[in-house]
């Protein structure tokens, strides 16, 4: 079986996004600072940042998000989606499934705990990985459900938006580096 792993990008001063998140601005106002490894632009993404992102998409045998990144992603991910695996949306508000190409969008509204249940048996041996959204990767993390969190860190300071360490209580939580890729680029 694979691990349930966070993906996520965040400036220096703990923020995954900008103020404002919305469908006009789907990483906030100046959020798209922190992801422009992820293909922002032409000459953004370097053979280090291309191989974390490979290995990301080979890995992964289904993902979990929040409603709040599902709704802002859809339509930049298109009709034929990015993604490519299953993926479980935690939300409140029910919706059937989404067929986008290969990727079924299930909405789950009963916890991240059941998300992450569903998101494994679809995953076979394939990692799950927790992506998009401060809020459902600070409920993993309370939950422990995570087995590894992939922390990229763009070397810029957004100032105000959503801390992705926010809301995670008194306790101590220790975490161990297992590798570090250094990259020339705007983040990995």
């Amino acid at each position: 079986m694979g691990q349930v792993v966070l993906e996520i990008t965040m400036s220096v001063d703990d923020f995954a996004a900008g103020p404002d998140v919305g469908r006009a601005l789907p990483m906030g106002e100046g959020g798209e600072r922190i992801h422009a490894w992820l293909g922002g632009g032409a000459g953004s993404e370097s053979a280090a940042e291309g191989a974390v992102a490979n290995e990301t998409f080979a890995s992964t045998g289904a993902f979990v998000m929040g409603r709040r990144t599902f709704d802002v992603g859809e339509e930049p991910w298109g009709d034929d989606d990015t993604l490519g695996v299953p993926c479980f949306v935690v939300t409140h508000r029910q919706r059937e499934q989404l067929v986008k190409g290969p990727t079924t969008f299930t909405f789950v509204t009963d916890g991240v705990e059941s998300a992450v249940d569903q998101a494994r048996t679809a995953a076979g041996d394939q990692d799950v990985v927790v992506m998009g959204g401060a809020d459902i990767a600070q409920q993993s993390l309370r939950a422990g459900l995570l087995d590894e969190m992939r922390l990229h860190l763009a070397p810029v300071l957004l100032g105000a938006g959503t801390r992705l360490f926010d809301n995670l209580g008194g306790e101590h939580i220790e975490l161990e580096r297992t590798s570090v890729i250094e990259s020339r680029s705007p983040c990995i």
